[in-house]
């Protein structure tokens, strides 16, 4: 079963990178439209305004699947980075295309007096060759996420992450599951890996002082 590929379409405006799957994928996600884990059928990762403040982003992920014919469950990722710099990078069967705006970072645990929110938002949609049982689509999860810090870090950057962050797994719904997806799993090393390489390009897209 092969991943889509993302396709470039223009909603409201704004530049929206949609993956079509010709029957549905099993997948985990904690993006605003689409979240959990459940069968979905599409994936959109669209570019917002920088000051974004919709008061139902869930709603309008939804408007947009509309007005791109987009039917049945999917997930919906937003972002103010222009996903036309989006950043695929592959491992193992596993790819990751990853959106990186971190001009906003955070570290994980900081203080409770830090600041609450500002824009920025670091988007991954991956995919995995083979099916993932539930345990290891949550496992993969954390595996994006420590990629993810690992390539922040590594760049420079002050900070895990930023406070918006959405990430999408997406596996095949049939066939034997692995049963792990943690960094040092197959599929798992090969997502870290993925992910690392992906966060690692976008950081210099987006601010080239981390070219370094």
């Amino acid at each position: 079963m092969t991943a889509p590929s993302p396709v470039l379409h223009a909603v409201q405006d704004r530049p929206v990178l949609v993956w079509r799957c010709e029957r549905p994928w099993l997948a985990i996600s904690s993006a605003p439209r689409g979240g959990g884990i459940g069968l979905r059928n599409w994936v959109l990762n669209a570019t917002v305004v920088t000051d974004y403040d919709h008061p139902d982003p869930t709603a309008h992920a939804g408007e947009m699947a509309a007005e791109l014919g987009l039917t049945g469950d999917g997930i919906g990722l937003l972002t103010a980075v222009d996903v036309r710099h989006e950043v695929t990078a592959a491992d193992g069967g596993v790819r990751a295309s990853v959106t990186t705006g971190a001009n906003a970072p955070v570290w994980a645990a900081a203080p409770a007096e830090a600041r609450a929110w500002a824009p920025g938002t670091i988007n991954a949609v991956c995919w995995s060759p083979v099916r993932l049982s539930e345990a290891a689509l949550v496992n993969s999860v954390a595996t994006v996420a420590e990629a993810k810090a690992q390539a922040l870090v590594e760049s420079g950057v002050a900070g895990t992450g930023t406070v918006t962050d959405a990430t999408a797994i997406l596996c095949p719904a049939d066939g034997e599951a692995e049963l792990y997806g943690g960094p040092r799993s197959r599929i798992g090393a090969a997502l870290a890996r993925a992910v690392h390489a992906a966060v690692t390009a976008g950081l210099r897209i987006e601010n080239p002082r981390h070219s370094s």
